[in-house]
């Protein structure tokens, strides 16, 4: 047997018995396989958490009906603490110490694996949903064609970029006016085409280009934003943030404690700094990258 057409590394198997793609559905150890699942999730939520958030934690979960796969990345170790809570005990767990959400999505969201789900929420552990109905945000991103997406944030709350402010006169906006100088192109992040990377969330197509881009040893994913539009196209409209669904950014500082005092700087410093390194380094990669892509098509 040999068969071309076969994935990568399969082409001696009969196509019949190959399965390429994978989830996170829960089975039993017992019965018949057809019987395990009364319900397929049809979404993927994630948060990178540490114990200390699990109230908020647990207050965010409560917005995602049982439509919404519930995965937990742990950056501290603490795993069973989190089975005080019902939903606990359905959710998928995974642990690594002192790791950040882009260092999990790299190694555990391979598009394969979280294919059967039509988007991916990829959220940070600090974020407040009274005012986010999960349900009514999917629709929303239906309606108007979102590809990659965000909740709105509410101003002044750990707002760094004015495309990610919500507006209160719209469900869903696609570009903005920032300050003059800041946007070459009115298509062009951070003006357009932009989300952030606290909340955003990805139709499953997109996710697959965007994982591929993701680098293995930059961890923090600064930059990426900037870079997501490559993703979809026309990546103005398919690129925006959910207005009516908004969240509120907490600005609660967690990732810096996890990093160590080094050379006379707080741990704190010492993660910022990397982070701003990481985004020269991803600028860097993507600019050589389309140089070296040009110069073959020559």
């Amino acid at each position: 047997i040999y068969v071309s057409t076969n994935p990568h590394g399969a082409e001696l198997l009969p196509p019949g018995i190959i399965v390429a793609e994978s989830d996170f559905y829960l089975r039993r150890l017992w019965g018949e396989p057809s019987e395990d699942l009364k319900k397929k999730p049809k979404y993927l939520v994630t948060f990178t958490v540490g114990f200390e958030q699990r109230i908020n934690i647990n207050a965010a979960v409560k917005k995602f009906s049982e439509d919404f796969q519930i995965l937990l990345f742990h950056y501290d170790g603490r795993t069973t603490e989190w089975d005080q809570f019902e939903w606990s005990k359905n959710a998928i767990h995974i642990s690594a110490k002192k790791q950040t959400k882009w260092w999990y999505a790299k190694r555990f969201l391979h598009p394969d694996v979280v294919s059967a789900y039509e988007y991916i929420f990829i959220w940070d552990e600090d974020l407040g949903v009274e005012h986010f109905n999960a349900e009514r945000y999917i629709e929303l991103v239906k309606k108007h064609g979102l590809e990659i997406s965000q909740p709105g944030l509410e101003p002044n709350n750990g707002l760094t970029w004015e495309m990610t402010k919500r507006r209160g006169d719209r469900d869903v906006h696609k570009e903005t006016q920032e300050k003059p100088g800041w946007c070459s192109d009115p298509h062009l992040p951070p003006c357009a085409a932009f989300v952030e990377i606290m909340a955003p969330v990805f139709s499953r197509e997109a996710w697959r280009c965007v994982w591929h881009m993701i680098q293995n040893d930059l961890v923090h994913g600064w930059g990426l934003d900037f870079a997501l539009r490559r993703c979809v196209e026309p990546a103005h409209e398919k690129i925006g943030v959910v207005d009516s669904q908004w969240i509120i950014h907490q600005v609660i500082p967690s990732l810096g404690s996890q990093g160590e005092s080094e050379k006379g700087k707080t741990p704190w410093q010492g993660v910022r700094e990397r982070c701003r390194n990481e985004w020269t380094l991803f600028q860097n990669r993507v600019a050589e990258a389309d140089k070296e892509y040009m110069e073959q098509q020559k």
